[in-house]
């Protein structure tokens, strides 16, 4: 087996997902990390770290977690023992390194710029966003399965969006024998949606739709279904929103009028930690290869 090549990675705080991304860099680089404990870690190549942060050297590389940070001040770590401060980490890479985090705030990107160090969301990366939609999809099959008490087939479901996530949406729910319809602004999406078996209708149509469908999907984080659009739902319909913050459903809504709503975030993490940890590997992989790192 080839040595290691030189350069060192820190993969600080996260979920599932960046235990995984730890292992797999771990195969390739010198890998620390820190939010993590040791039962957690597939991989004995890993070196893990306190949240004292104390280590010899600086690294090349950290990877934050998605979201990197949800106060501004520390590493979102849901399962360190104790807080990481997102300046400690920042202090452990060499000046000139790179930072790749998921959703970086404003506090991060100011952070880096005061350090001099590459910040680099990995989150916008297409084929990260891409590959994504797969567990996502997945994922809502599950919930689907697990909160109906009837089978997919034969049910009507309406998708909302075309984006990447109701492009597989559509595929997976096709195969289960779903009547699928497909609404979005645009008409070429709704184009797309009849040639992939679905029924394509427009926004601006779909109300008088509404009260046949026994499952709804969001994927567009836009305030769709209001109080309106949720009383004409039946009140056995299925809501499941996979749109990230603020949502595309009015949840007290839905509440009030009993409709069994899920505001599914974060679905990868949760539903293919293996997978989406490697995915955001080779993620990190490919942007290190453009920018002659690798």
């Amino acid at each position: 087996m080839p040595n290691k090549k030189e350069k060192t990675f820190l993969v600080a705080g996260g979920d599932l997902r960046q235990i995984y991304l730890a292992n797999c860099l771990a195969a390739k680089y010198k890998v620390y990390a820190v939010g993590f404990s040791r039962n957690l870690m597939r991989s004995g190549d890993v070196i893990l770290l306190d949240s004292k942060l104390k280590l010899d050297v600086r690294v090349d590389y950290i990877v934050l977690p998605i979201p990197a940070t949800t106060d501004g001040t520390t590493v979102h770590a849901p399962y360190s023992g104790g807080a990481i401060n997102l300046k400690g980490i920042l202090y452990m890479l060499k000046r000139g390194g790179t930072v790749f985090a998921g959703k970086a705030t404003d506090e991060l990107k100011k952070l880096c710029q005061q350090n001099e160090q590459t910040l680099i969301d990995y989150l916008s990366r297409e084929e990260l966003s891409v590959l994504n939609a797969v567990p996502t999809a997945e994922g809502a099959i599950q919930i689907m399965m697990e909160e109906m008490a009837t089978t997919i087939f034969g049910q009507d479901v309406l998708v909302v969006g075309h984006g990447r996530i109701a492009k597989v949406l559509m595929r997976y729910l096709t195969a289960f024998g779903a009547s699928v319809d497909v609404t979005a602004r645009k008409y070429s999406d709704l184009a797309w949606a009849d040639i992939n078996g679905c029924t394509g209708i427009h926004l601006s149509k779909i109300n008088p739709y509404l009260s046949k469908y026994d499952v709804v999907i969001n994927t567009v984080p836009a305030m769709l279904f209001d109080e309106g659009r949720l009383s004409a739902l039946k009140r056995d319909c299925l809501v499941i929103d996979l749109a990230s913050k603020p949502g595309g459903v009015d949840f007290d809504m839905a509440k009030n009028m009993g409709i069994n709503t899920i505001w599914a975030l974060s679905l990868p993490g949760k539903i293919a930690p293996i997978t989406s940890g490697k995915i955001i590997c080779d993620t990190i992989l490919n942007i290190m290869d453009e920018r002659g790192e690798s």
